[in-house]
């Protein structure tokens, strides 16, 4: 397998040691919750909702300041497809507004609120609101999370929530296409999916996400590119969005089971114990099929077991579990370039 050029390079990728992660993004979240709800007075009480739901739209559509702050909420929310529709605007020749998919609970949530008579009427301004009040609530209630203000800025969210779709396995053009970033130079594999297909991996990742399950780190979404079926046994290619090819052996029965056909978008994941760690400067001889090169991003080692996370060169981490003693042995450290290696029976496919 050829090491392909990073789709990292196409998107401008946050620190992320600038950024916040998800538990603090969540408190911060219920920080603004608490303050809306704790208001004295009714009309106190709408401002801050107002507020509230500003910071919302940028925490789960990654959209910024002035994005949201032009949007009228009874015209560009999509209840029932849950899609917020960013870049309103009245000038010409400019680039198209994007469709951004948020989890169906935020898309109630809003729902809710306008249906409120009091706070649609309150809403007759829509969120037309002093970006630099926003600023200013922003930073207090940052404050008010332990959070440094600066992190607590609008640009700092929307950073924050590409991180977080990152680290969720969501791939890299997707969350590109999500924050409205142009897209120069992809390849082939990104052209062959079509819009709708994108926004079923973005429905996919926001319907995950309003379940509240774990993601698994060693997920994959794409597209099968071939099937070619045996006597007992079928074997499956499906190319990423981020341009990789995993390759999986399933029985015939599960093909017929699943429906399974050239061009279907599918789901592969692959238990951590199964993914092999190796550092070698070119790609292993190996009879594994699945073969990928990256990066040591952490270590996370306990007493009987090493988890190791690794990123590779579209984006998306892998984890691998071994015990401390073989950790010990291997001797990696972080940011060490290794291979990460497991063969097509380890791959487990899934119709979402």
């Amino acid at each position: 397998m050829a090491e392909r050029t990073s789709h990292a390079r196409i998107v401008s990728i946050p620190n992320e040691a600038h950024c916040l992660d998800t538990g603090r993004m969540n408190r911060l979240e219920q920080s603004f919750r608490s303050w809306a709800d704790g208001a004295p007075r009714a009309d106190v009480r709408l401002s801050r909702r107002r507020i509230m739901l500003i910071f919302l739209l940028i925490r789960y559509t990654g959209g910024k300041l002035n994005e949201v702050l032009a949007l009228n909420p009874f015209e560009d929310v999509d209840f029932k497809h849950h899609l917020v529709f960013l870049g309103r605007t009245e000038k010409k020749n400019i680039r198209p507004r994007r469709e951004v998919q948020i989890p169906e609970v935020l898309s109630e949530e809003i729902k809710s609120s306008l249906n409120d008579p009091t706070f649609k009427k309150y809403l007759g301004s829509l969120f037309k609101v002093d970006p630099g009040h926003v600023r200013r609530k922003f930073y207090e209630r940052a404050i008010d999370s332990g959070i440094p203000p600066a992190m607590g800025a609008p640009e700092s969210i929307r950073r924050s929530r590409a991180i977080e779709l990152m680290q969720s396995n969501m791939p890299l053009p997707v969350v590109q296409k999500m924050l409205g970033h142009s897209t120069p130079n992809l390849t082939a594999s990104y052209v062959a999916f079509s819009d709708d297909d994108m926004q079923q991996v973005a429905r996919y990742f926001a319907d995950k996400e309003s379940r509240r399950k774990t993601s698994a780190r060693n997920s994959f979404f794409g597209k099968i590119r071939t099937i070619r079926k045996g006597d007992i046994q079928t074997m499956v290619e499906m190319i990423t969005v981020g341009g990789d090819i995993i390759t999986t052996v399933i029985t015939n029965d599960s093909l017929s089971r699943l429906g399974l056909k050239k061009g279907s978008l599918i789901t592969a994941e692959v238990k951590a114990p199964w993914v092999i760690l190796q550092k070698s400067d070119r790609e292993p001889e190996s009879t594994a099929e699945n073969r990928f090169v990256g990066h040591i991003l952490r270590i996370n080692k306990g007493e009987t077991t090493t988890e190791y996370v690794v990123r590779i060169s579209d984006g998306t981490e892998l984890c691998s579990i071994v015990s401390t003693e073989n950790a010990r042995l291997m001797g990696f450290k972080e940011n060490d370039r290794v291979w990460a290696i497991f063969n097509s029976f380890a791959v487990v496919l899934h119709i979402d």
